[in-house]
């Protein structure tokens, strides 16, 4: 199975996509590992990539698109895969369905967790950080016993500048500026499914699993 996971930040992805490859055996390809894989092999990909990380620049398309291509030609890929933070642009999308075309297979299943923007901020603006030891909190779903201070240690708790509510407001804003193309790509497609990430993480798993066993 070829599976793509999308959701918004504080969605939950990355809990569903750990319970994902728990039960099912397929490699979790993240952008972020395909990059380092890329530059580790010193592939001629991962070099140029490299060049560009190195200067603080993006990394042109064409050479993502490549170094994608790269990783689901390996040979842990081919039973099957979890994507995810690839495709970004429906560009992108385009150009995966023109190496699945190349490898003689498809995405399966684009799966996307949906949470409303107003929990979304709930959950990304209410982390608190220990200043010592740099233990995480948050305010509802995991609280210190004593407000504001660490467990731990006693140290104060902080919230850091990427979780104040006006730049995870933006976030959000770009976040789904940029999804909702992608969502209505697959969904032509005929590939999309929806699932309610309000749920508790067992039942937004359940729902996941149901979509995986009909594959």
């Amino acid at each position: 199975m070829n599976i793509i996971l999308m959701g918004l930040p504080g969605a939950g992805k990355g809990t569903q996509a750990a319970k994902i490859i728990k039960k099912y055996p397929i490699p979790h390809i993240s952008t972020g590992d395909m990059f380092r894989l890329a530059i580790k092999n010193e592939t001629e990909l991962g070099k140029e990539a490299k060049s560009y990380m190195d200067k603080g620049e993006l990394v042109p398309d064409e050479v993502t698109i490549g170094i994608v291509k790269e990783r689901l030609s390996q040979s842990d890929a081919r039973d099957g895969f979890l994507l995810d933070g690839f495709p970004r642009t429906v560009e992108q999308a385009e150009a995966l369905n023109g190496i699945m075309d190349e490898l003689g297979t498809q995405i399966d299943r684009t799966i996307n967790v949906e949470v409303e923007e107003e929990e979304l901020m709930n959950r990304l603006t209410g982390r608190r950080i220990c200043e010592v030891c740099g233990t995480a909190y948050h305010l509802v779903f995991n609280p210190p016993k004593e407000s504001g201070v660490c467990d731990l240690d006693g140290g104060k708790l902080y919230q850091r500048e990427d979780d104040n509510p006006e730049t995870v407001a933006n976030r959000l804003e770009v976040n789904l500026k940029q999804t909702a193309p992608l969502l209505d790509f697959y969904k032509n497609q005929n590939v999309l499914s929806n699932v309610d990430g309000l749920k508790d993480i067992d039942e937004v798993f359940s729902e996941v699993d149901e979509i995986l066993q009909d594959l």
